[in-house]
């Protein structure tokens, strides 16, 4: 097993190589830049006299374009900036924002915890309901109450999150019925002012919504994964010799097969890392909330590549390590499996 990891974690070094060298210039070579936008900005500003006509307006001095060039530091082909990039990572120096003008590591920082409380939250209810439903529902296969459920799941996994938002707030937050609960944000405006209890409560109640449009999606797969998983567990020999023995249907099912039956959850545990980078970009705008997703989609449009590169380098890392953390559990879970 310690061999194993260490080459998984050998090849991870040319597979982030692999993946920030294809971002790096993909985004290089997309339409636009930092520059066409800073052009915009003066052309915007009333620096007339430096902005006259362009492609789509206005072309600029040779000495301003210059000095933005060297700037932004688009004075190097695009191989020697990426050579620039890769230096800086060994000291995790992303550079810094053309946008926020701040360290890109600063950026991220800042919009961090509003995913990061989110995805928590999120993955915590996500494996708390869909497990205990999964079993039950195996357990009760072709009850009413397991077509019942079934329903409800598939409908909640049809409905997108973001739509889900914008519903629950007509509904229930003001918009045409019932006044319940806040619009959006992370808590109220006179939240300084509460004691701990009333800032817990408070948070608490500007979490329910967002964090029911975060979560719905993910019950139908975790529950029907579980409940598929233990029903196959269900069929098996040694399940049938348990019950030979005179053990009870608890016993075999709690302590027999639902060990194995957790093998296809344990797979993708690994992605909990995700959590940190959890980021849903119409969620975020429908509820006011300014996370990594909000960042991800505004870099994106600025063209911020230190900021792109940052959250794409950061992201792949944490799922490479994730795959990895799957792996070990893995093997926990089912001490047979030996990875050579």
């Amino acid at each position: 097993m310690f061999e194993y990891l260490m080459r998984r974690l050998i090849l991870m070094i040319p597979t982030l190589f692999g993946i920030t060298l294809v971002v790096f210039f993909i985004i290089n070579l997309a339409p636009g830049s930092p520059i066409e936008q800073q052009i915009q900005a003066l052309k915007f500003s009333g620096s007339a006299d430096q902005a006259q006509s362009s492609q789509s307006g206005a072309t600029v001095s040779k000495e301003i374009l210059d000095a933005l060039n060297k700037q932004y530091g688009f004075d190097k082909p695009v191989y020697e900036r990426y050579w620039i990039w890769l230096k800086n990572l060994a000291t995790l120096d992303f550079g810094e924002s053309f946008t926020y003008e701040e360290e890109v590591t600063e950026v991220i920082i800042s919009k961090f915890p509003v995913s990061l409380q989110f995805g928590i939250v999120s993955l915590i209810l996500s494996y708390l309901i869909s497990i205990p439903l999964g079993v039950y529902k195996a357990v009760r296969s072709g009850s009413k109450l397991d077509y019942a459920t079934s329903f409800l799941l598939f409908i909640a996994y049809a409905i997108p999150g973001f739509m889900l938002g914008i519903l629950l707030i007509v509904f229930l937050a003001g918009g045409s019925f019932l006044d319940i609960f806040p619009i959006g944000g992370l808590y109220s405006d006179f939240y300084d002012e509460m004691n701990t209890w009333e800032r817990i409560v408070d948070r608490i109640y500007h979490f329910i919504l967002p964090t029911i449009c975060y979560t719905i999606g993910s019950y139908t797969t975790l529950t029907f994964l579980m409940k598929n998983s233990l029903m196959e567990e269900i069929k098996k020999d040694y399940v049938r010799t348990a019950r030979a023995k005179g053990l009870s249907e608890k016993v075999v099912y709690l302590k027999h097969a639902l060990r194995n039956a957790l093998i296809p959850i344990v797979t993708g545990i690994g992605g909990f890392l995700g959590i940190f980078f959890a980021g849903s970009l119409l969620i975020e705008k429908v509820f006011q909330l300014d996370g990594i997703g909000l960042l991800g989609f505004n870099s994106i449009l600025s063209r911020d590549y230190n900021v792109i590169m940052g959250l794409v380098f950061i992201q792949a890392l944490l799922m490479l390590i994730g795959n990895i953390i799957s792996d070990i559990a893995y093997v926990l879970v089912d001490p047979r499996i030996d990875f050579k």
